[in-house]
């Protein structure tokens, strides 16, 4: 009898602490849902127009960089600002006729320098591609190989009467190539950028370009030879692209003027109220050669847009505004994009540091912010995206649809904001569950 008195009030004493239970629950639906006091319009991204979804970039394969560098020819030829190495027997140097002839000087290369030793005096090409020489008239050169050169100083000096068939044995040979003055700017210094997880943003504080002014010989002066003077190819944290800024004057006013005209068109629309501001476009004096590209495309650059001159620009730009952000029951941070590889909302997720099915918490910082005492994970995902005009559009992620079928996965883009919510139904569950499992358990022992 005791016995079956004792099972009732347990009986009653958990049926007390469930009702209360589902009472505090049911008006915190009412009271302290964040669906309901912090709410966000979401659509359902399977409903969403393929134009609010960036391209996928999985499939994008890199340029053959052979294409960014030029094909020398066989044999050199000359041009302005090459040195030769000019031995003319009796003549260069002058002997007089009864005295032995002087040897011709060895030359030794630069250090670095692919050329082999030299022999002759050094005689450089002019500015208009004439070569001068004792006794003869300028001879044009520019163009010619150093045995059309050697050639053409010898039937020079037959002709002139200066020397006789059998002693005209001129010596050419190449001391120096010319060269050609290249700036190379780049931003994708490893200092200048930082993880952007816990919150840490990826911008370094001192995001100052490296690189400076690279000499190219004749024929390495490509794109490719000045990226391997500076480094390599761009990193991670460069965008998947070389900008090639010509120095010539008229390309200089190309640019400039594409910028007052632009200005000047955007404040004339500006009077407009229902102005919508455009993005910024190509300037066409501005070279841009890409580095991926999709499979089977073939990108058409030219030998001109890879050879550079004196004074081109080779600019590597940083990619730091390819981030995106996170809030509520997320870790609120700033968090770098991947370059080469597509990151959907479950990757990004992990990449902020709460993976699908982690617990929620206390998220310490960002908009909808909640705390809770654990059970059931949150469910739904936010994400606010930049449309044109300044306006902007909610994506909701329904993370249980989003584990099972991919299509519910939207890729993330940069400037995108993640936001993690519970459900409304979730945060009842987790509220009833945490007050059965604090007031309930603590009436069941104080029953016995």
């Amino acid at each position: 009898m005791n016995t079956n008195l004792l099972h009732t009030k347990v009986w009653r004493r958990i049926r007390s602490a469930i009702g209360c239970s589902l009472a505090l629950a049911v008006a915190t639906s009412f009271t302290g849902c964040s669906t309901l006091t912090q709410p966000i319009n979401g659509i359902p991204a399977h409903r969403l127009s393929p134009d609010f979804f960036p391209p996928p970039k999985n499939d994008l394969v890199p340029v053959d960089i052979a294409l960014l560098s030029l094909e020398p020819p066989r044999d050199y030829q000359l041009g302005p600002d090459d040195i030769l190495g000019v031995y003319i027997e009796g003549v260069l140097p002058f002997n007089p006729p009864n005295a032995p002839p002087e040897p011709p000087p060895v030359n030794f290369p630069e250090e670095n320098s692919t050329l082999p030793p030299s022999i002759g005096y050094p005689i450089a090409v002019q500015d208009d591609g004439t070569l001068a020489l004792p006794l003869i008239e300028p001879l044009q050169v520019e163009g010619l190989t150093l045995e059309q050169v050697r050639e053409k100083i010898r039937q020079s000096y037959i002709e002139n009467d200066i020397l006789r068939a059998e002693k005209a044995r001129p010596i050419v040979t190449l001391i120096k190539e010319r060269t050609f003055d290249v700036i190379v700017v780049r931003e994708d210094s490893v200092d200048g950028v930082r993880s952007g997880r816990d919150g840490e943003s990826i911008r370094g504080s001192d995001s100052a370009a490296s690189g400076g002014l690279v000499k190219l010989p004749a024929y390495k002066n490509d794109v490719l030879h000045a990226l391997v003077e500076t480094g390599g190819l761009p990193g991670l944290n460069a965008k998947n692209e070389v900008m090639v800024l010509r120095a010539s004057e008229a390309d200089k006013r190309k640019r400039a003027d594409f910028l007052r005209k632009y200005w000047a068109q955007q404040r004339i629309a500006m009077a407009d109220p229902c102005y919508c501001p455009p993005e910024l476009p190509e300037d066409p004096s501005i070279l841009r050669i890409p580095l991926r590209v999709r499979p089977g495309v073939i990108p058409n650059i030219a030998e001109a847009d890879i050879t550079l001159q004196d004074g081109d620009i080779v600019y590597i730009e940083n990619r730091e505004t390819e981030v995106f952000y996170t809030g509520g029951l997320l870790p609120g941070g700033e968090h770098l994009l991947p370059r080469d590889y597509d990151l959907d909302v479950l990757g990004a997720m992990a990449l902020a540091g709460k993976g699908v099915g982690s617990a929620g918490g206390s998220s310490g910082g960002g908009l909808g912010g909640a705390s809770s005492v654990g059970g059931v994970p949150p469910g739904m995902l936010y994400i606010l995206r930049k449309t044109p005009c300044n306006g902007q559009i909610a994506i909701e992620v329904d993370l249980a649809k989003a584990v099972n079928d991919p299509r519910s996965r939207p890729l993330v883009q940069p400037g995108d904001t993640l936001i993690l919510q519970y459900k409304c139904e979730e945060e009842i569950l987790n509220f009833g569950l945490g007050t059965f499992f604090t007031y309930g358990i603590q009436e069941l022992l104080r029953s016995n």
